[in-house]
């Protein structure tokens, strides 16, 4: 059955160079294809469109020049999905003034607070629960992101991308409007020790639609590099759908005879291809190499990159959890032993070796090694109609109650160490965002 998707015909696009800057913009987004201009006056360059004409889509974007988000880009521009725009008071009635009890949760963006929106608010717009992000105004590079966010997710359409509703941009205020989705992040559900155990199943059918979402972003003629794929910015729907948000780092990729695209290094430790980080050349299999980051996550339950605390502030390491896993990826034997304790062995053996073979050619060290997501795609759906399950592997767990949920036996810690990969990591993430 194919996916619903919709993607901008090449054909359909024209480039323009258009200043972004933090400057005013108008209250509504509109259809380029009519009218396209630039505003160089004193009050701040932007785009300058007829509000009355309907929808805007910008589809192709990128930068000049990272470290200066005020700088003139490139942008390709073609029609666009319909986008609402809201004023400041609108979103502020729809979240109670922003209130403490309508939080769900905070980042490096700013805070996120659950509302409700219908058709008062706009003609047309569906009743329905969404989530309003709004920028912290002293973050980072946070009007550019911002920016990028409403480019890419207010061109795409694709059921395992976050659907845009629409935004905000008042004076200094920059908010998003997101549909709701109630099951929160795939970080949540396999990290906090309060949250229910995800079935293996659920965690395949996460890998499969996270897999699918990527891969949409990467099929294009010029494909789009994510940057920041991680277990935080997988969202869940009411069926454990996987959702991607957060595309403030999402960037073009290379077009025609080129290899990579060179940028700043930005995305989280842990997650980031290595060759990215050393050199700052960024490709689909950059990608690629985070998505077998997150199904390391999903076969183990830990972070990407986890504290091992010493006696003293120095005796500290950090563990990289694709580092950590590696000695034991390559036999099922081995391979039960750090599998997620709260499956209690209930998962496909087939099924979790074949998850890891996978996790692991994702992250070779090479990226011409690494599958493109499209096959990754194509081996996670065979693992689907896999019924073997393990038995109970309370043999290699400890019973002890102060052990670690995930700490292994006295054995394994051993063997661990003499494979050179230091001591087992307690439960301290270390997934910094990388700048």
């Amino acid at each position: 059955m194919s996916e619903k998707s919709e993607r901008p015909a090449e054909k359909d696009l024209m480039k323009v160079a258009v200043p972004i800057s933090a400057g005013p913009m108008p209250p509504a987004v509109v259809r380029v294809d009519e009218v396209v201009g630039v505003d160089d006056g004193d009050a701040g360059d932007g785009l300058v469109l007829d509000k009355d004409k309907g929808a805007i889509r910008i589809v192709h974007y990128e930068l000049d020049d990272e470290d200066n988000p005020d700088g003139v880009g490139e942008m390709g521009v073609g029609t666009m999905q319909q986008l609402h725009s809201f004023s400041l008071s609108e979103l502020r009635g729809v979240t109670h003034d922003f209130s403490s009890g309508y939080l769900l949760g905070e980042g490096g963006f700013g805070a996120v607070h659950k509302g409700f929106v219908d058709a008062g608010m706009r003609p047309g717009l569906e009743p329905q629960p969404v989530a309003v992000k709004q920028l912290n105004i002293a973050g980072h590079q946070g009007h550019r992101e911002w920016l990028a966010e409403v480019i890419f997710l207010g061109q795409f359409r694709h059921q395992h991308l976050l659907k845009l509703l629409g935004y905000c941009y008042e004076d200094e205020e920059r908010l998003l409007v997101y549909e709701f989705m109630p099951r929160g992040s795939l970080d949540n559900h396999l990290f906090k020790r309060i949250s229910a155990t995800l079935p293996w199943n659920t965690r395949l059918k996460v890998a499969i639609s996270t897999a699918k979402g990527v891969a949409f972003l990467h099929g294009g003629k010029q494909p789009v590099i994510y940057r920041d794929l991680k277990a935080s910015n997988i969202l869940l729907d009411s069926d454990f759908t996987a959702k991607l948000s957060d595309f403030g780092l999402a960037k073009m990729g290379p077009e025609g005879d080129e290899t990579h695209v060179s940028t700043r290094v930005m995305g989280t430790h842990g997650y980031a291809a290595p060759e990215y980080v050393q050199t700052g050349h960024l490709t689909v299999k950059s990608d690629v190499y985070s998505f077998g980051v997150v199904l390391l996550e999903l076969l183990t339950g830990r972070r990407a990159m986890e504290h091992v605390p010493g006696r003293t502030a120095r005796a500290e390491q950090t563990i990289k959890l694709v580092e950590w896993t590696r000695p034991y990826l390559a036999s099922s034997r081995r391979l039960r032993c750090i599998m997620d304790q709260k499956l209690s062995g209930h998962y496909s053996v087939k099924g979790a070796r074949a998850m890891a073979h996978l996790a692991v050619q994702c992250t070779s060290p090479q990226p011409r090694d690494r599958p493109s997501m499209a096959a990754i795609v194509e081996a996670l759906e065979q693992l689907e109609g896999l019924k073997d399950m393990a038995v109970s592997m309370g043999l290699f767990w400890p019973t002890a109650p102060a052990a670690g949920r995930n700490a292994l036996s006295a054995k394994f810690r051993a063997e661990m160490k003499g494979a050179g990969t230091g001591a087992v990591p307690r439960r301290r993430t270390a997934s910094a965002n990388l700048s």
